[in-house]
């Protein structure tokens, strides 16, 4: 196991003589994608991604829940746009990540946290996982799902997450092509696609297959996400209705829309 304190919200180790990454959420039941955990999980990649030999990541969570998603406090006007820029950075590291990450899923996957799951490769999930983008309903965006979405999905499909902010089971996931397959044991599941997969292949190569498939990806995903930072930041935060959804969320209470 890696050099991380007992109060980190990341376990970090490698696996199969080091052909594997193991990295694990670590503070349930939210695994919250806050700040400490973003911090966490970059440095985690930036530690790992010299390894020789590596050829997959593996990325589940302790406890019922994948993840709750992202602190709704770090989205509050003092705080958002220090949130959002670690946040996408994490991300672009992801997918720039010289190794597949695959994604175990339970419980809830929400926010922040299907933000990074779309971030890493194919997702396997528990049959009682349930992805969604529910930041709609606070009277704010996902910039980051509003990217990666269309990629994992058909364009209708990521709208409908997007806008409705519902939660999509994992039958209908697997259907859609969010989740590439469903298991009880989601992590069993996804160890063995990689022994099956990537094990035996050269690492240098499958980085090469990666960087190769996901060139215009990368490109594309940076430009935008820059795009919709500046949105969120410019013209959503200013509006009466994205401040007054987080407060009334933070305060237990129904938010009074004015739609302005």
């Amino acid at each position: 196991m890696s050099a991380a304190s007992t109060e980190s919200p990341l376990k970090a180790w490698l696996e199969c003589d080091g052909a594997l990454l193991r990295l694990r959420l670590s503070r349930p039941k939210a695994n919250l994608v806050d700040a400490v955990m973003i911090r966490a999980l970059h440095a985690a990649f930036a530690e790992y991604r010299p390894a020789n030999g590596l050829r997959g990541v593996l990325l589940d969570a302790e406890g019922p829940h994948f993840s709750f998603g992202a602190s709704v406090e770090e989205h509050l006007p003092a705080q958002c746009a220090q949130m959002l820029a670690s946040l996408h950075t994490l991300l672009l590291a992801m997918l720039e990540f010289p190794a597949p990450i695959l994604v175990a899923v339970r419980g809830q996957c929400l926010g922040g946290g299907l933000e990074l799951a779309l971030a890493g490769g194919p997702i396997f999930a528990a049959p009682d996982a349930q992805f969604g983008q529910p930041e709609i309903r606070l009277g704010v965006i996902a910039p980051a799902a509003s990217v990666l979405l269309p990629y994992r999905v058909s364009q209708p499909v990521a709208e409908d997450l997007l806008l409705t902010g519902r939660s999509m089971p994992a039958l209908e996931a697997a259907a859609c092509g969010l989740a590439q397959a469903l298991a009880d044991d989601p992590v069993a599941a996804a160890v063995a696609w990689f022994d099956q997969h990537l094990q035996g292949k050269s690492a240098s190569s499958l980085a090469h297959a990666l960087a190769a498939a996901r060139g215009q990806m990368r490109s594309d995903v940076r430009r935008r996400l820059a795009d919709v930072e500046q949105l969120y930041l410019e013209r959503l935060m200013r509006t009466r209705d994205a401040n007054e959804g987080l407060t009334a969320f933070l305060e237990k209470r129904q938010p009074a829309w004015t739609h302005h």
